[in-house]
């Protein structure tokens, strides 16, 4: 489900909170004042190409940076595991979800050692790169999964998951760049020994809304994303055997992932699962609902919140990494400390239309200057820099 690219440039700086938190690329000064030279060949070191069926928002973003930077007259070749499709980029398959960590860097020196610039998407589990490769690098980290890792893996593998990610990856990228999507990370890659200086910070963008869609007549709730044990959907579904009596309506869950036959023996009445859909019905869903809920342990930024936003549809999420800069709470959605929070928060905002609507209208204008062409020419400065620094 990836946005088209935006075909410009805008030269508008952003004006959010994190930007004040930590420097964008532009207000570090790397930006370049004049044209930059295109054709650098950037290769981008990532789990999943966005044709995946358990793609999410890091190839989504991956995928919107790559589109962008083509678009400037660079060169981008994507180095990743699993199904791919045909893009305006290349795309080299290393092997499978897990057998790629060690077929990246044969097939880096097999086909793509010639190229400007590496960045390592570290997802968790980093690819080593600074290892294989003598490039300019740049690590890329949209969250950190300290506490994800027993969700997903038992002793020894979430112990040695862990380790990879808190110690071998900042130690192997002490001299490299390290660029994040949120004020939150920033801070999480501080505690891990980042130095500050060293990490700079783009903002998600999102797809334009598109033609205004009915809001639905009838309570109608929706969660989006993968179904994944870190986005706790499962606790979702007893908030809404609490929340039902109460408030009515239907509760959609869209998405796929390794959770949804358990969640679908869990779900009770008035919850249906769409699996994965296009484009055009997750715009129509996204601007029928009546909030957008989202229940996850931690995200990078949350696109989907954006995506929502832009059709006035208010989130009701927890006060979590990521979900703190997305979401400013009880201006442009709520953060709940709580099940108890989170639940009362559903139920009063879906008694209240008036409220419902200004916390919608207030994300709405705050995500419209969320653009995905900011992101790409930050992500451009930082490429620059990059290979400025290795000069």
């Amino acid at each position: 489900m990836a946005a088209p690219a935006a075909s410009h440039i805008v030269r508008e700086e952003i004006r959010v909170e994190i930007d004040r938190v930590l420097p964008s690329p532009a207000q570090h000064g790397v930006e370049r004042r004049t044209e930059r030279r295109p054709g650098r060949h950037v290769v981008i070191v990532a789990w999943r190409d966005i044709a995946s069926p358990q793609a999410g928002g890091s190839e989504l973003l991956v995928d919107q940076l790559a589109t962008g930077l083509i678009g400037r007259g660079d060169r981008v070749t994507l180095l990743c595991g699993g199904p791919s499709a045909a893009h305006g980029y290349e795309v080299v398959r290393s092997g499978g979800p897990y057998t790629q960590f060690l077929g990246a860097p044969f097939a880096y020196w097999r086909r793509l050692r010639d190229c400007d610039v590496v960045v390592e998407v570290c997802n968790g589990m980093p690819f080593l790169a600074p290892l294989w490769s003598r490039k300019p690098m740049i690590c890329m980290v949209n969250h950190v999964h300290t506490d994800l890792w027993p969700l997903r893996f038992r002793p020894p593998l979430s112990t040695a998951g862990r380790f990879m990610e808190q110690r071998v990856m900042p130690s192997l990228h002490r001299r490299n760049l390290v660029l994040t999507v949120s004020a939150s990370t920033a801070r999480e890659l501080e505690s891990l020994g980042v130095p500050r200086e060293r990490i700079r910070m783009l903002t998600n963008g999102a797809a334009p809304a598109g033609p205004p869609v009915p809001r639905c007549a009838e309570p109608l709730f929706l969660a989006l994303g993968r179904l994944a044990e870190y986005k706790r959907i499962d606790l979702l579904l007893r908030l809404w055997d609490r929340v039902r009596p109460v408030v009515g309506g239907r509760l959609v869950i869209v998405g796929d992932g390794p959770q949804r036959g358990y969640l679908e023996s869990l779900a009770g009445p008035g919850v249906s699962f769409t699996g994965r859909v296009s484009e055009q019905e997750k715009h129509r869903l996204l601007g029928a609902a009546w909030l957008l809920l989202h229940p996850a342990q931690i995200e990078g930024w949350g696109i989907v919140i954006t995506e929502a936003a832009l059709r006035g549809t208010p989130a009701v999420g927890f006060d979590v990494p990521g979900l703190r800069d997305s979401v400013e709470h009880r201006r442009t959605g709520v953060l709940a400390r709580s099940e108890a929070e989170f639940a009362s928060a559903w139920a009063a905002l879906a008694l209240d239309p008036a409220r419902r609507a200004a916390l919608g209208e207030a994300a709405r204008r705050r995500a419209a200057r969320l653009r995905w062409s900011t992101a790409v020419r930050h992500f451009a400065a930082v490429i620059d820099e990059a290979a400025d620094e290795a000069r």
